[in-house]
């Protein structure tokens, strides 16, 4: 039987010279003592930043896909909760699909055809004898076709792994024309088994901080933190504090980040225990990605007795408030496999599955229900053969394991009749999916729906009952407009009803939306615990302890007198106290919990409800040279009216110039000048005009005076534009302009004389 690596082994075989690092501070077992310096009395050990582990503080934490998805079974992208509107960056935040799968380590000929197989190393020979010139020229090709000779191996073994091409007009044709399903109108009420979903609960996800067991890293990331910090003092940082590649490598320390990833995720399985029971959800599916890469044939690890504690105190969690907890293993672990290697891969992540759920210690009953659920797999061209090399592989497992596997029917290959008599004979339980049931089942035995499975009830419970196990099932719904096979195998969000299973049953809900698909449930039919939670308040939380941001206080500023060190730090730790308070209200037990209302549900399709109002900051408009910036705008203004009052100044004095010549050239007889000018109506607005413009250009004007040989003194001055009389009362006999002092003096002797010659 394959063995994964233990701590110790994987820690051997650094690149360059290891710098010796010291047990991790959760190892139980006791460290070596280390030498005292003279200069000091306390023992000082080097310990490994491995940052945080939250992974909107640290972009090496990553999503599990498989925990995000409503089953492991579903591996299409669309078959997990809208991540993006809840606020996930996905592109950034998941691990894709296929990234370091346990298939990353097959050889390059991974067809399974035997044909293809001698095909490719007859071309890879007959390159060789080419000469390394032509073995280089033909390396694009050949990882080309390895690519995708592989991602015809993924789907090879992966019934689940089908692309979501549109299905053809026949193919939509005969699913229209297939008998209608039979289902039974019983209702498992009043329900009395315990409910749940698997490996994600949505609400404490999107929480601050986010409580998930799904933690995972890229091969990359572990390689990578394998080199020291640039800076040890300080935490790692995406650009300010990275790895130092220059620095020599060692195992340990990328052993040390891997490892800090599954204690948070044991750790957190303790917060969603407590969360579930709070509201009435007594069943959680474990994430098979808790420990990254603990099965991997290269960088796999043993689980104690680095995490033995956390997982020791999240089984007492569980046995204490009663919940059952399993697991499912990915779609890779396949024991019908023709291939040794996929073999090996499932036999040690069987292995991995199985020290998991040992090392929660719970009492002996819900120890036997930790089970482990199990899908057989493709068919590979023959049933007979397939289930031959099941049989085969399955007695060399540990009896630990095989105290563990249950079986289920799939949707794609293996309906129901297919796998109870290989239960019944290798004494394994068997899981029933109805989801499942309904798209691939023996239509010469049953039909379609929920009504004839129901007949196979006795033998399916008496598989369970025979190892003493609680049995459980598995419900799903299709979407709506899912018409066609494989596009029924899509799960719906949130399931609708009960299927007709025993009042009594523990029943695994595989949907998206998780323990909202639950809670759904419980509302329609009234479960226990349905009056415990309530709607979320749209992106407000009322369960999280958040800093208040207090203003900056200005201050003037004073000379800085020369200080000490310690002064300088307490200064500083006032004023971040000061800027940064925190309203201790919320204790870490009930953070993240709902509140004393228990606001935890959110409707369907309102999964940006978990996060708060996103800022939409508006783009740039771009740079338009007709639009002009508001300086510009009051510089131009600015301008315009320079220029205006230029023109309007020029267009005065020329209108003042032209007149004063056309008096001069015609002279006229004193007591009739007053009578040759004509009356023209004038606004004040213009009169005031007029004569600020005349103000402003002081300039001589060659006319008349109006007292010199004054006859007529009957002829009222009224008659007389008051623009011809300002610029009149400015200038003197001979066209000289007097200064602005001598017109006012002017301006006052002219109404005096006319009040004298008023007397007289």
């Amino acid at each position: 039987m394959a063995k994964r690596k233990s701590l110790s082994t994987a820690a051997q075989g650094s690149a360059g010279t290891p710098t010796p690092l010291p047990l991790p501070p959760f190892d139980d077992d006791p460290a070596p003592p280390s030498k005292r310096r003279a200069s000091q009395r306390k023992v000082s050990h080097p310990k490994v930043n491995t940052g945080s582990t939250n992974p909107n503080k640290n972009a090496n934490v990553l999503d599990a896909p498989e925990a995000l998805r409503a089953s492991p079974d579903a591996s299409e992208q669309d078959e997990r909760m809208n991540l993006e509107a809840a606020g996930m960056d996905v592109e950034n935040q998941v691990k894709e699909q296929d990234d370091d799968s346990p298939l990353s380590d097959l050889s390059d000929s991974v067809s399974p055809i035997k044909a293809k197989a001698v095909e490719s190393k007859s071309k890879t020979s007959a390159s060789a004898k080419k000469g390394p010139k032509a073995e280089s020229e033909t390396k694009p090709a050949a990882a080309a076709k390895a690519k995708k000779d592989m991602s015809t191996e993924l789907q090879f073994l992966d019934p689940e792994a089908d692309g979501d091409e549109e299905a053809d007009e026949e193919e939509i044709q005969a699913a229209l024309s297939r008998p209608p399903p039979v289902n039974s109108d019983y209702l498992p009420l009043p329900w009395k088994g315990r409910l749940g979903y698997a490996c994600l609960c949505t609400y404490l996800r999107f929480s601050n901080p986010p409580v998930f067991s799904s933690r995972t890293c890229r091969i990359a990331s572990i390689i990578e933190n394998r080199h020291p910090l640039r800076d040890p003092n300080e935490p790692p940082h995406a650009t300010k504090n990275r790895p130092d590649r220059e620095q020599p490598a060692d195992v340990g320390r990328g052993q040390a980040f891997v490892e800090s990833l599954g204690i948070a995720n044991a750790k957190d399985i303790v917060k969603m225990l407590r969360w579930n029971d709070r509201y009435g959800i007594k069943f959680l599916r474990l994430s098979s990605e808790m420990f990254p890469f603990a099965s991997h044939s290269e960088y796999g690890y043993k689980l104690a007795p680095f995490v033995s504690k956390e997982l020791a105190e999240a089984g007492k969690v569980a046995a204490e408030l009663g919940h059952r907890l399993t697991t499912h293993p990915g779609q890779y672990t396949q024991l019908g496999s023709p291939r040794k290697s996929v073999i090996e891969s499932a036999i040690r992540d069987l292995d991995y599955h199985t020290e998991l759920l040992s090392l929660l210690k719970m009492p002996p009953q819900q120890d036997r229900d930790a089970v482990m659920i199990l899908h057989l797999g493709g068919v590979f061209g023959d049933k007979a053969a397939t289930l031959d090399r099941f049989r085969e592989n399955y007695a060399k497992l540990p009896q630990g394991v095989k105290d563990r596997i249950v079986l289920e029917n799939d949707d794609v290959s293996w309906s129901v009749h297919d796998l109870l008599p290989l239960c019944e004979e290798l004494n394994i339980p068997m899981v029933l999916d109805f989801h499942h049931n309904n798209i691939i089942f023996d239509g010469s035995q049953i039909r379609e729906g929920t009504k004839d499975i129901m007949d196979l009830y006795p033998r399916i419970l008496a598989t369970w009952r025979r190892k003493n196990i609680t049995p459980k099932m598995h419900y799903s719904e299709p979407t709506p407009a899912a018409i066609t096979g494989r596009q029924r195998r899509k799960h719906n969000p949130r399931v609708a009803t009960l299927p007709p299973c025993p009042p009594d049953m523990d029943l695994m809900i595989e949907a998206k939306n998780k323990e909202q698909a639950v809670f759904e449930l419980m509302r329609t039919f009234k479960l226990p615990g349905y009056d415990t939670f309530n709607d979320i308040i749209p992106h407000v939380r009322k369960d999280d302890n958040k800093p208040i941001k207090t203003p900056k206080k200005k201050t003037p500023k004073k000379k800085k007198a020369a200080k000490t060190e310690n002064e300088l730090e307490a200064a500083e730790e006032a004023i971040e106290a000061e800027e940064h308070p925190v309203q201790q209200t919320i204790t870490n037990d009930e953070v993240g919990m709902g509140g004393s209302e228990g606001r935890v549900y959110w409707p369907p399709g309102m999964e940006h409800w978990l996060r708060p109002v996103k800022r939409v900051v508006k783009p740039r408009e771009p740079k338009d040279e007709t639009k002009m910036t508001s300086a510009q705008q009051k510089k131009a203004a600015a301008e315009a009216a320079n220029e205006g009052a230029k023109v309007e100044e020029e267009a005065h004095v020329n209108g003042i110039k032209e007149e004063g010549v056309a008096v001069a050239t015609t002279p006229t007889p004193a007591s009739k000048k007053a009578k040759s000018v004509p009356k023209k109506p004038t606004s004040k607005a213009t009169g005031k005009k007029a004569a600020n413009g005349a103000k402003k250009n002081a300039k001589s004007v060659p006319t008349p005076s109006m007292t010199d040989g004054d006859e007529d003194g009957d002829e009222p001055m009224a008659d007389f534009e008051e623009e011809e009389v300002e610029a009149q009362k400015k200038s003197k006999p001979g066209g000289k302009a007097v200064s602005k002092r001598q017109s006012g003096r002017a301006k006052k002797m002219s109404y005096a004389e006319d009040e004298d010659d008023e007397e007289g």
